[in-house]
């Protein structure tokens, strides 16, 4: 027992030192494990043989993560990615297992080996790639979304590689390790059961086994969730999601299919379920600390006697590898229409061998599709890749990123064939309702925005917009700015925003300037900047948001939207006492001073009006709001859950 304790003392302290130190360095919590690994293992050898033992418990890990991918899919987004899935997941895996295999036999190889190097090289790192998209944000994007569709693919395809592979087994190999192969059959029997079973019948168990997911998952997880959570213990419902996860990945070993595969589809029926948040807070702790100790692993397992023995060729094998996936995957991406910095995400983040091919490379030897010397230089193949892929998501973001960035950044501004009586300058969250509610008045309007795939975005839904810098004078100009009326500023930094106020109102003092301020700060200065009309883009949601939980709270909506009223005049009568508060602000601590203490003033001077009873005389604005009628509260909740 104590042993026990040391090895996972040294394998936490690993982690807790090394990756803090990654992320730091910007270099991902992933490279981090894995460095941590190398030290512990070839380098230090704090451990050893038990390594690959830990490696399949720490396997588990994948499986949970992909349930966690699946409960974040609803079937029909599923159903609607099914063409990226096959097409898209499909070539990927048979172009690389292809190309790789040709090269394979161009170098002697039999082909029954070199088709198995080749699938076992065509599959990525779903652990790697999903991670590292979840810490760097780029799971929503184009890359990411497609790259999720081949790692799918991948993990379906496990399923029928783990069927072919026996089939290519070497009759020489087989006579050679027949004696070995009995031996370890004595000493590990695996329990099966599809273990002899004919084709058909296989195939039936295995349509039940998947089906038993997907009715369980439908009717039978609710009932069981609820009657957990009524005990009021979370460790018993932390308890019942383990419970979930490792029986459906069991029931999947059993009938021979890919225990990831079977949670994910666990995961996607559970989509929908009100569970789901409370399945994903209680399964993600275990998740990250398996995910970890997978990636230690992997870095002490690299055998650095069997990698110095054969430093070249391992080399080589590992650069050709990736090169060729990288390739064959920016050839998808131009046929597929994946563009710009997406094309470069896609083809690097996959460029990689994955988990599974420690799998497949295990399975291929105890069927004697590939000798184990072989078999030993593939594993440091894979993870060497594995190993390299937190640097090429460095490349992209280093390197590639910015480049495109700056490209998208110097395109030539469109050419503006029409004037409007607004020019509305960035045309995002909030600059496309401004527009929308003109435009649907009969008001004419010219948008520039200066992202490029917003104004593409637009265009699809027949929104027509123009690519360009709206605090450029000369597109101004060509936008019409000397006969406009109105010039809206909506764009996302402050900076230029105060910078286009200070311009327009200098060299075009006859156009009406409205503005989008961040913040009470950013709406000061774009008030000083001569602005005619500033509005926080968060204080008249947040207040009408304020006033609707006022309601839910029992409040009676004609007092709520009073509160509301009395909140918003406050500070309407204060606004000009605060500005010229913030006007005297500068360096000098007296003028911070005074300027807190108004704010604190503003803020007694609120909670004093909120708690004032007495009926005030209504305002223009109280007048002209009518009084609810009976039953409104009851009608106003039906309306607004309908909404």
């Amino acid at each position: 027992m104590t042993a026990y304790f040391i090895q996972a003392f040294i394998y936490l302290c690993a982690a807790v030192i090394a990756v803090p130190i990654a992320k730091r360095l910007g270099l991902g919590s992933v490279l981090g494990y894995l460095i941590a690994g190398v030290v512990i293992g070839p380098i230090i050898g704090l451990v050893g043989t038990e390594t690959n033992t830990l490696q399949h418990f720490a396997e588990f890990g994948v499986v949970m993560m992909l349930f966690l991918v699946g409960l974040e899919l609803e079937p029909r987004m599923l159903w609607d990615m099914r063409n990226k899935l096959i097409g898209l997941g499909g070539l990927q895996v048979g172009l690389s297992t292809l190309v790789v295999m040709g090269i394979a036999m161009a170098f002697g190889y039999g082909w029954t080996i070199a088709l198995t190097v080749g699938m076992i090289f065509s599959l990525s790192s779903t652990a790697i790639v999903l991670q590292t998209f979840n810490e760097k944000s780029l799971t929503k994007t184009e890359g990411g979304k497609n790259a999720f569709s081949v790692l799918l693919f991948q993990d379906i395809a496990v399923i029928p590689m783990l069927a072919f592979i026996p089939l290519l087994a070497l009759p020489e190999l087989v006579e050679k390790a027949q004696s070995v192969a009995q031996s370890a059959a004595e000493h590990h029997e695996e329990i099966s059961l599809v273990a002899g079973l004919p084709g058909w019948a296989y195939a039936i168990v295995v349509l039940l086994a998947i089906a038993s997911v997907v009715v369980g998952g439908h009717f039978l997880s609710r009932p069981l969730f609820r009657y957990v959570a009524s005990s009021g213990l979370r460790e018993i419902f932390t308890a019942t999601a383990l419970m979930l996860v490792i029986g459906i990945a069991a029931l999947m070993s059993l009938v021979g299919l890919s225990p990831a595969l079977g949670t994910f589809l666990a995961g996607v029926v559970l989509a929908n379920s009100e569970f789901r948040h409370e399945l994903e807070s209680n399964i993600e702790p275990f998740k990250g600390l398996l995910l970890g100790l997978f990636f230690i692993t992997v870095g002490a397992g690299i055998n650095f006697e069997v990698l110095f023995a054969n430093i070249a060729p391992v080399l080589a094998m590992t650069f050709a590898v990736m090169l060729i996936k990288a390739v064959v995957l920016l050839v998808l991406a131009f046929i597929f229409k994946i563009r710009g910095s997406d094309r470069w995400l896609f083809a690097l983040s996959l460029a990689q061998a994955g988990e599974f091919g420690f799998v497949l490379l295990s399975y291929t030897v105890q069927n004697h599709v590939i000798p184990t010397e072989l078999a030993q230089l593939l594993s440091l193949v894979v993870a060497l890749s594995m190993f390299l892929t937190p640097g090429l998501f460095i490349l992209f973001d280093k390197v590639i990123l910015p480049r495109y960035e700056k490209t998208e950044n110097t395109r030539e501004p469109d050419d503006i064939d029409e004037k409007g009586t607004v020019i509305i300058a960035g045309v995002g969250r909030f600059g496309q309702i401004v527009n929308r509610l003109l435009v649907t008045n009969g008001v004419k309007t010219v948008v520039l925005d200066h992202e490029v795939q917003q104004v593409e975005n637009l265009r699809k839904i027949n929104t027509k917009s123009y690519y360009g810098d709206a605090t450029q004078p000369d597109l101004l100009h060509t936008a019409g700015i000397d006969k406009a009326k109105m010039l809206v500023i909506a764009i996302d930094d402050p900076e230029r925003a105060v910078g286009l106020v200070e311009y327009i109102k200098h060299t075009h003092p006859h156009v009406i300037v409205m503005a989008r301020a961040f913040d009470r700060r950013h709406l000061y200065r774009l008030r000083n900047a001569g602005a005619d009309f500033m509005v926080s883009e968060t204080f008249h949601s947040a207040l009408n948001l304020g006033k609707h939980a006022l309601i839910r709270l029992g409040v009676h909506p004609f007092k709520a939207e009073q509160q509301r009223a009395t909140f918003y005049e406050t500070e309407v009568t204060h606004k000009d006492t605060l500005y010229e508060a913030w006007k005297q602000v500068t360096e000098d601590d007296k003028y911070l001073v005074h300027y807190r203490d108004m704010f604190i003033q503003l803020e007694e001077t609120l909670s004093a009006a909120m708690k004032n009873e007495r009926y005030r005389s209504f305002s223009k604005l109280e007048r002209g709001w009518t009084p609810p009628p009976k039953n409104y509260t009851t009608e106003f909740s039906q309306s607004e859950s309908d909404s």
